[in-house]
């Protein structure tokens, strides 16, 4: 199958691609399971990299295209895609205004003022407050309404929506990515039988899901439930798959069969570890050096190390590393068992 007008659509790429496939060795001998893979998509190196560097190359390139001079998002807190959209748009030249929206009950200044906040401000961001953290309709309403206001003052803003039902073209990244790692697997001799990713907006799942099935690789992908439940976020990536397809002009290889969501390490919630995802924190950063965030790679390593054991030896998982490095600075008090205890 071919990815239609894939290639035809304006994008802007930023950071070090394609990024590396690397053996996780003495994590997974530590595991007990299968053979541990990861897509260092965190090693990308714009302004600490992670998986929406992919995302927002599609997004820039529309607003560019549109010849926008502003950009606005929306995301919580501690969000790695408003803080690499302020990467964006301070190498390009643009205006960005971030809305920070109340998702995590966390009110503590190291949470509101470090990690990805302080590095928003030192790239020059227009931070917003939006009082709601489970209101995608209203956060993008609201970001709608700051988009107006600045018309009015004579800019030209590109707003990237939250919500379904607008185009995801974020999603197109990540079949960029699927790209990658079938290329990266063939140029290695690599079978990968099984692939893990965390499952949040539903841009990365879906995107790599489709560029894999479009490519022809037929392995599972599980995604790992980050934000809401698996009754809610498979009927969400199913939409995602078909809202690729009609974006692309070509059939959806994605069969409700292949969509596969597993939310055991969500609870209690977005943003708030639990102990198998402090596990997998402190067993990547002991065994491989690897840095994992609470929010998302954390609990989408945690499933990996799960899969990879149920999967056992002779078998090949591989975790794709979305990032979050720097919100590791804000949850240092949360990271319970993944800190070595003091002396």
């Amino acid at each position: 199958m071919t990815l239609g007008c894939l290639d035809d659509l304006p994008r802007i790429v930023m950071g070090r691609v394609p990024t590396p496939l690397e053996r996780l060795e003495r994590l997974g001998t530590a595991a007990g399971g299968a053979a541990l893979w990861a897509k260092r998509d965190d090693l990308n190196d714009l302004a600490f990299g992670g998986n929406k560097v992919r995302q927002l190359a599609y997004y820039f390139g529309a607003a560019e295209a549109e010849g926008a001079d502003t950009v606005l998002i929306t995301g919580a807190v501690q969000s790695n895609y408003c803080r690499l959209a302020a990467a964006f748009a301070a190498r390009l030249g643009l205006a960005c205004h971030i809305q920070q929206e109340d998702r995590v009950a966390k009110d503590d200044p190291l949470y509101r003022q470090s990690g990805n906040v302080l590095i928003e401000r030192l790239l020059g961001a227009h931070l917003h407050a939006y009082p709601r953290g489970e209101d995608e309709a209203g956060a993008d309403a609201n970001l709608e309404a700051i988009a107006e206001d600045l018309r009015r003052q004579g800019a030209k803003p590109y707003v990237i929506h939250l919500a379904p039902g607008h185009p995801p073209l974020g999603a197109l990244g990540y079949i960029d990515a699927a790209r990658e790692v079938v290329a990266q697997a063939a140029a290695l001799g690599l079978t990968i039988d099984h692939a893990v990713v965390p499952s949040g907006s539903g841009a990365t799942h879906a995107g790599f899901l489709f560029g894999l099935r479009a490519l022809g690789a037929q392995f599972p992908v599980t995604g790992i439930c980050v934000r809401r439940g698996a009754g809610l976020q498979k009927p969400r990536i199913e939409a995602r798959c078909e809202e690729i397809a009609a974006l692309l002009g070509i059939e959806n290889p994605v069969r409700a069969a292949d969509v596969v969501v597993d939310d055991r390490f969500l609870a209690p919630g977005y943003g708030v570890a639990n102990p198998p995802t402090e596990e997998a924190i402190g067993l990547a950063a002991r065994m491989e050096a690897m840095l994992l965030d609470p929010v998302y790679s954390g609990k989408a390593m945690a499933g990996a190390i799960d899969i990879a054991r149920a999967e056992g030896p002779g078998r090949v998982v591989l975790f794709l590393h979305t990032g979050g490095t720097p919100a590791l600075f804000a949850y240092g008090p949360a990271l319970g068992s993944a800190l070595a205890p003091t002396a």
